[in-house]
This record gives structure tokens, sequence and C-alpha cells, in this order.
């Protein structure tokens, strides 16, 4: 039986955030988001279109490798500016039922106390619809920013998350009992305090002595994301995610990917199929083969070259303004993210790329492939990516918002529903519970589940 595929809507809270320069397109209006009204037609095309959820990404810093300056990535509007991506979520919550919201957090610039707190308080109001993407950061901009000399190393940055966890999930596991809150009136007793331990945690980096402040939420801990394909953040994926995003530009290059990743999760001691994995790819639809090809031919007459690069060479710490546009791309390994760099460079050996093809293909919808054709043809390669790569989804990209994701619900949802590959409707419960058919709070042998005492 062919699995059902799961989609993601991948966005973030700014204009340009995988085809920069597509904001210049008369159709778009990616440069509303700084309203409301914006992410609340969003959140309720995906819900209509039955989307898993929005996939929030985000970033602190700027793109200034390009170059030396964030000038270019200022000119394109690539990520940048950019709000703040938990905020929006209560909001988009309040006109959806089923809608998961995975929102990126970087926890190497936020302390834990505060941070578990506000996953605690979005999972309260979101009704158990809310995850984490747990990331580490990448932008030496970002580093600066938070009064650091320079970026933290590469596998260093995945030490202090390994201990990072482990202090949030005691704080979301293990502070309060399940039966804590009696919310007694006659007794004048609202929280029992028998029933809450305070967390006291003296690490390599991280020290505490609180309790948590939120009373439990549905799902204790967040869905985990995470977005690491070196071996590092595999090994950090294996012991934590619960849904791994992966990106590339070829079957190629994501099939070894998940293949990796599930066996590090097998060595971490947990099932590899329980973990979903989600590859990113942008599609371009149209009635016919024909319409959906003019489209994406309109489409890159406004890519923003510049841009593209000034996003590529932030993600491999690369500065692609000291090459020419005929150069070949050879492999550097830096303290920025890895992923980026071996994407266009020894992923796939049968490929070279020159920096004009970089700066094309990023163009649109960052380092991931871009499907274009009509219903049938764009439903036809999606079905063959995941079968080849076994990938579970997509995390979907826009190169015109929101005419890409209302798209994609009215015309790519009812085909793959029709060929039985696409769920027909929501189930109930909690973002987990959707995701994986179990309870809402994670469970064993997950390292979450082990720091909850029984009475918890």
């Amino acid at each position: 039986m062919s699995r059902e595929i799961r989609f993601n809507a991948f966005a973030m809270n700014c204009v340009g955030h995988q085809s920069p320069g597509l904001w210049r397109h008369p159709r778009d209006r990616s440069a509303e988001y700084r309203h409301l009204h914006h992410w609340l037609e969003l959140a309720r095309t995906l819900e209509r279109g039955r989307f898993d959820g929005i996939f929030l990404a985000d970033v602190l810093g700027v793109y200034d490798v390009y170059g030396g300056t964030p000038d270019a990535a200022l000119r394109s509007a690539a990520q940048v500016p950019a709000n703040d991506p938990l905020l929006l979520v209560p909001a988009m919550a309040a006109v959806t039922e089923h809608l998961g919201f995975g929102v990126t957090s970087t926890l190497t610039y936020e302390p834990p106390f505060p941070f578990a707190r506000r996953m605690s308080t979005l999972d309260h109001l979101t009704g158990g619809r809310v995850g984490w993407n747990i990331v580490t950061g990448y932008l030496a901009s970002a580093a600066r920013a938070a009064g650091g000399e320079k970026l933290i190393a590469h596998d260093d940055r995945y030490d202090i998350a390994d201990e990072y966890m482990e202090l949030v999930y005691r704080l979301w596991e293990e502070s309060w009992d399940a039966d804590a809150v009696r919310c007694d009136r006659q007794a004048g007793i609202f929280t029992d305090p028998a029933k809450v331990r305070p967390i006291r945690h003296e690490g390599a980096h991280f020290r505490l002595d609180a309790i948590h402040l939120s009373e439990p939420s549905p799902q204790r801990t967040p869905v985990l994301y995470q977005a690491g394909s070196s071996p590092r953040g595999r090994a950090f994926a294996g012991r934590h995610a619960e849904c791994v995003f992966v990106s590339g530009p070829s079957t190629a290059v994501i099939g070894p990917r998940v293949a990796a990743i599930r066996e590090a999760v097998r060595a971490a001691g947990r099932d590899p199929a329980a973990v979903r994995i989600f590859s990113m790819m942008t599609v371009i639809l149209g009635a016919t083969d024909a319409e959906a090809a003019a489209k994406l031919a309109e489409y890159r007459s406004h890519v923003s070259h510049e841009g593209a690069l000034a996003l590529m060479s932030g993600w491999t710490g690369v500065d692609f303004s000291r090459l020419s546009l005929d150069d070949e791309v050879r492999h550097v390994e830096n303290d920025a993210g890895r992923t980026a760099m071996d994407n266009i460079t020894r992923a796939d050996p049968d490929r070279v790329w020159t920096v004009r093809e970089v700066a094309e293909h990023v163009g649109i919808g960052g380092i991931g492939p871009v499907v274009t054709g009509g219903p049938e043809t764009v439903a036809n390669a999606i079905e063959a990516w995941v079968d080849s790569t076994g990938v579970d989804g997509l995390n979907l990209c826009y190169a015109v918002m929101p005419e890409t994701f209302e798209e994609i619900a009215d015309l790519l949802v009812p085909e793959l529903t029709r060929r039985g590959r696409y769920k027909r409707a929501y189930t109930t419960g909690s973002l987990r519970e959707k995701l994986f058919g179990e309870g809402p709070r994670l469970a064993l042998p997950h390292p979450a589940a082990r720091t909850r005492p029984v009475t918890a």
C-alpha cells in the first residue's frame, strides 16, 4: 500500500524567504508580512488544503558574507527584514482547528528557562498544535548580535544543544505532576505545592534552580523538528528529533541523507520508521503543463541572482562575490552550515556546479528542486520523489505568495487525494497525535519521556 504523503508549508515572517526577488512579481503579496490579515488568510488556505502544518523558518542575524556587507541581502529582501515567527502562531491558531505550527528558535541565543515557558504558552493557546524546529545557528552576524566575538564551532554548538535539551525536557516533563493543578474553589487551592518540584541543574553550559512557570500543556514537550544533515547533526536528530527537515536538489542527494538519518535514529535506540522526514520542494502549477512552464518563465524573470548568492554565501560561509559566475564551486568546510555546501560540492559526485548555476537554481525555492506542470504531472513527480527517497512528506516553499499555496490546495491536493496518496480529512487530537497516531506526549525510549516521574 502506498504511503500517505504529508505537506508542510515552508515560510518565514519576512518578504523573501527562499525565492529572492520574487517580491517584485505583480501578484506577490509577501511584502504584506507585517499585517495580520496576511497570515490569517494563509492559515485558512493551508487548512483548506489539509496541510499538516506551517513550518516557520527564522534566522537571527543578516546575510552579510556576500561582499562582506548586508547590502545585497537588504536590496533583495533576502530574509531581511524579518519579524519574530512565534508571535504569528496564536492568531493563526484562532482561525484554524487542525493546522500545526512548527516554529524555529535558535537555542544558542535563547535562555532555556523563558523559552520553555514560551513554548508551553503556545502549546496551551493552540490546543497542542505547536512544534519546535531546533536550530543552533549558522550566521556569524547572529553571534555578534548576541554579544559574541565569533560563531561557536559547529560541533560545539551541538554539545550545547544536547545539554539544553536535557534542561527543557526536565522543565516540561518533570517539574509539574499531571494532577498538580486542582483548581479547587472550595478548598482555596489552585495548585498543590506538593506536586510541583524545582528543577536543579548545573552543567557545562547552563545552571538553573527553578520550577517551570507554566502548568502542564497538552503535549508538554512540543513536537521536535530538526534540520541538521552533518554527522553531528544526524547524531543529534537520532537522539531528539521526531521530524527531520532535509534539503537538496535531487534524489541522488536526498535518498542517502534519509537513509543516514534513519540509521542515526536506530543507533540512538529508537524506531527509524517513527521519525517523519520532510524534504524541501517548490512546485509551480498550472491547469496544463504549458501554462505552468509559462508561469515558471515569468517567475524567473523576477529572480534576484544577487539575492540568491547572498543567501548561499550565508548558508555556506563562502563569499560568492569573490568568484566569477563561471567558476566551479569547490568544497570549503567552516563553522557555518554544512548542508548547503555539501549540496553543491560532494553530495552528488556526478554534478558539478558553477556559481552561475547556483544563482539560477537558488533563485526559486532555495536549494530544493522545482517541479513544474499541471496537477497530474506534478503529482507524478512528487510520488516518484517520495517513493525513491523514502521521505514522508514535503516542506513546500512558495515562489509567489499566496498564489503558490492556493494552487497547491486547489489543484494538487485534489489530484493526490484522488490517487489515495493524501488524507481526505484531518484526524483529531494534538499535532503529535496527527503526525504519529499516538498520544499527545512523547513516549519511551525518547529521552524526554525518561525524565518524567511516574506521577508527572
